[in-house]
């Protein structure tokens, strides 16, 4: 795919995220790069292909009156990773949308074990919605070993 095409599905991605979250995204900028640098997937404690994307920053909830003159927080989003690991144009655009709004989880302060427990609770509930067709045979994505390999987290925050 294209860097112009999958930077619109990232667009899209944001612009899905409900109103009331979206209004409160303040002073960040969402970056599409095709892969992870070295340093930074190492000091992550993963290789460039693991990481689909990351949140650095400070997080809106531990933001005080001391914050201000700051740089913007930033999403990175990586491109062939997220390529690699989905097959199909539906796929990508999937996972990119699954990627931005675990990110913007953590721009929003909520913890990776949080995130992965309403990513599960929100696929449940999808699965449910779409019927017995739909469920996976292995129980889900709690149990799908590319999940733990995806390296969400931001410095700072413990995994």
């Amino acid at each position: 795919m294209d860097a112009d095409r999958f930077s619109e599905l990232v667009d899209e991605a944001i612009a899905s995220i409900p109103k009331g979250f979206r209004d409160k995204l303040d002073n960040i900028t969402v970056i599409v790069e095709p892969l992870a640098r070295p340093g930074l997937a190492r000091d992550m404690g993963h290789n460039p292909w693991g990481l689909l994307g990351v949140y650095q920053g400070v997080p809106y909830n531990q933001r005080g009156p001391w914050y201000g003159n700051v740089l913007p927080d930033r999403i990175l989003i990586f491109q062939q990773p997220i390529e690699r690991q989905a097959r199909t144009a539906a796929e990508i655009k999937k996972l990119v949308r699954e990627v931005v709004i675990h990110e913007v989880g953590h721009y929003f302060g909520l913890s990776d074990d949080e995130l992965r427990r309403l990513e599960a609770e929100a696929n449940k509930a999808d699965r449910a919605r779409s019927g017995p067709q739909a469920a996976e045979p292995d129980g889900g994505d709690e149990s799908d070993p590319g999940h733990e390999a995806r390296g969400f987290d931001d410095p700072g925050r413990e995994s």
